[in-house]
């Protein structure tokens, strides 16, 4: 592991999640807002720390929330998305601003979407509104129609979502 992401993971207290990677809760307000999808009361923002490590990935998720990701520090991150059913699997790249990158992308609700580092490590940032809560989080291995080690590379999506 590079190590400034090993620096990064102590200095921000980050630790594994799930859909692989490292992070830590950066914010959560205290403000509740009701969701209109009938989702119950929620936390109305919160936004957390996230880092990927070259030969890891972020696998296939969704959130019931618009999720912002941001580009802080590092190798660029390309990040895949595609509509909750059927579409095309759309990669943007964050990190510093060229012709073909961007610090800022945001993933609409209920859309599909996985990462990966384009090289040794990436930080960024995920923003969700209404916050994020697990309730709201389903990886798309847990699925037991679509758990199939082939689907875990983000840049591979089963043609049938």
């Amino acid at each position: 592991m590079h190590p400034r992401a090993t620096e990064l993971i102590q200095q921000l207290g980050l630790t594994p999640h799930p859909e692989g990677g490292f992070f830590a809760c950066a914010y959560r307000s205290d403000g509740f807002v009701q969701p209109s999808d009938g989702r119950g009361t929620r936390r109305s923002f919160s936004a957390i720390y996230f880092l990927l490590v070259e030969g890891t990935f972020s696998r296939w998720h969704r959130v019931c929330s618009d999720e912002a990701w941001h580009h802080y520090e590092g190798s660029s991150l390309e990040l895949f998305s595609a509509p909750p059913r059927g579409g095309k699997v759309r990669r943007r790249t964050l990190g510093s601003i060229t012709p073909s990158a961007a610090p800022l992308h945001v993933v609409p609700a209920g859309w599909w979407q996985a990462a990966c580092p384009l090289g040794p490590y990436a930080l960024v940032g995920c923003s969700l509104g209404p916050a994020f809560e697990y309730d709201d989080f389903l990886l798309l291995s847990d699925l037991a129609e679509h758990a199939r080690p082939e689907f875990d590379p983000p840049d591979l999506l089963p043609a049938f979502l």
